[in-house]
């Protein structure tokens, strides 16, 4: 990173970080592109590193190439050097690097507490380099012919008379502002509309699209020598910023849903605040994006919180038949179907409370060993142990994902540990769960360690590049010596597989643990970039 090649502090740093993050202003009003030369570490200030470039939107650039990162010295830079030196503008042609000709450059020195810490080249054509006869007044002159063939009018004049106080500002060390809240997505720039103001707020000048914003908001009389309250539009933000010597932004609305940011920039000098400059954009499209995507965020918490209702009504209906039925496979089966909804309404609960493309999976995990434990009805205890994390994952992966992390935790706690529930190994030995009142995986480990266990069981989130990896393992009886995942008749492990395999697009591998351990170990690997399979 080009910060790491300069001495100047975490401070001076920020300041810079400042000046860039609203330089785009100074560029639009000089017409000129701007470059941030800093000193290079070691070099006593003789060499400088370009640190940031921004080019105008209000007339054509002079460097096409991106410069960040260079260093630059010799002849034509010595002036950006002795800028940083005496701390004083300097002007000079110079050849950019892997430029084909001379530009002409402004260097103004950057301070900070009193002291230069940067410079700021304004860069131009060789041609608007000031005449040597006398007849050119200095920088004001300069900028005045960089209209770049258009014929200068009062636009051009006040964006030349405001770019050279604020050059004056940089150099005093006053801008940029110690604070400055404007989100830079938003941050009005020049073109988008521009008004000036003295030091009582009353208008000298308006842009063209200055003029359309306040036709926006209703204004159609000329602002001249008035102020923005005097025409029915609040300017608390102007006088706040005229007051306290600080850029203020505010959104106006006159009219129903019209909405104007309005970001003033207060003009100082000798320390005084002498008037500011006032950008206008019109937001009103941008506000009502916004106000639909709330809406639409809304509508969709809503119909999640809809769904997750009705899979919670359909699981105690389901729970409900399932009591009024004898002890048989009847009964296991409604059992069984009302806790594959709950895992389903777990994670629409989530989506409920935010509507966002991704969930967080550790979060259904936790749950989901919940509801397993609350299932078990024996006093026996079986620990359940959750490591690493899955993070955030796409909705379209969290539901199947959920259903297969459930079938898993509950194969294991039915066919694992076949002395506690008196279940042979036919189904499978894969688990992943406590007992019930036992343990959990909110136990601490000195907690866990001194209940008596019949069995562990390990449940393993990680991500290896884009891919996701589940490990669930147990220290049950194992696998019996001919079983095959592919071809078993357990309908939980059943939808395991179809759901890996084609809904998630991944593998699942299961087998029994291999030499002196005991128990199974399952593993599956879903791609997280998997849209084929959606």
């Amino acid at each position: 990173m080009a910060l790491d090649r300069t001495d100047l502090d975490t401070r001076a740093i920020g300041h810079l970080q400042r000046l860039m993050g609203s330089w785009g202003i100074l560029a639009d009003l000089s017409f000129a592109d701007l470059v941030l030369l800093v000193p290079v570490r070691g070099t006593a200030n003789k060499r400088l590193l370009v640190l940031g470039q921004i080019r105008p939107s209000t007339s054509q650039t002079v460097i096409p190439d991106d410069l960040v990162g260079d260093e630059v010295e010799g002849e034509g830079w010595d002036a950006a050097v002795e800028a940083l030196g005496a701390g004083s503008l300097c002007e000079c042609s110079l050849r950019l690097p892997r430029g084909d000709e001379d530009v002409y450059a402004q260097m103004i020195p950057v301070r900070f507490r009193g002291s230069p810490i940067a410079v700021l080249a304004r860069v131009l054509p060789l041609a608007s380099r000031p005449s040597e006869d006398g007849g050119d007044s200095g920088t004001s002159r300069l900028l005045r012919s960089v209209a770049l063939g258009r014929r200068e009018g009062r636009l051009e004049r006040v964006y030349q008379d405001l770019s050279e106080k604020l050059i004056a500002m940089v150099a005093d060390g006053v801008f940029p502002f110690p604070i400055e809240d404007v989100p830079v997505e938003e941050a009005p720039r020049v073109g988008d509309g521009l008004v000036v103001v003295d030091r009582f707020g009353r208008a000298s000048y308006a842009s063209p699209n200055a003029v359309n914003a306040l036709h926006r908001l209703g204004v159609y009389s000329d602002i001249t020598g008035k102020r923005l309250s005097e025409l029915g539009v609040e300017d608390a933000a102007v006088q706040r910023s005229l007051n306290a010597g600080l850029p203020v932004i505010e959104e106006v609305e006159r009219k129903r849903g019209v909405i104007v940011l309005l970001h003033c920039i207060p003009l100082i000098s000798h320390h005084e605040v002498t008037g500011a400059l006032v950008l206008l954009r019109d937001v009103t499209d941008l506000r009502r994006l916004g106000r639909l995507l709330l809406s639409k965020d809304a509508a969709i918490r809503e119909v999640h919180h809809r769904v997750k209702n009705n899979l919670q009504t359909i699981s105690s209906l389901l729970s409900l038949q399932a009591r009024r039925l004898s002890p048989g496979e009847g009964k296991e089966a409604l059992r069984e179907a009302e806790r594959r909804v709950r895992s389903i309404a777990l994670v629409h609960e989530i989506l409920s409370r935010d509507p966002g493309e991704q969930v967080p999976f550790d979060e259904i995990v936790a749950s989901l060993v919940k509801m397993a434990e609350d299932s078990i009805v024996s006093s026996d205890a079986i620990a359940i142990r959750v490591h690493g994390t899955a993070g955030e994952l796409d909705a379209d992966i969290a539901t199947p994902l959920a259903l297969v992390v459930a079938e898993l935790i509950q194969n294991a706690i039915e066919h694992a540990f076949p002395v506690r529930n008196g279940h042979d190994a036919s189904g499978t030995g894969t688990g992943n769960q406590d007992i019930q009142g036992s343990s959990s995986s909110h136990d601490t480990d000195e907690a866990l360690a001194a209940r008596d266990f019949i069995g562990h069981v390990d449940v393993l989130l990680d991500r290896e590049d884009d891919t996701l990896i589940l490990l669930v393992e147990d220290d049950g009886i194992g696998l019996p010596p001919d079983f095959d995942i592919a071809t078993s008749k357990s309908l939980g492990l059943s939808i395991v597989r179809d759901l890996v395999s084609s809904q998630l697009g991944g593998k699942i591998e299961m087998c029994s643990k291999q030499e002196h351990a005991s128990g199974t170990k399952v593993r599956i690997s879903v791609p997280l970039e998997h849209e084929a399979f959606s």
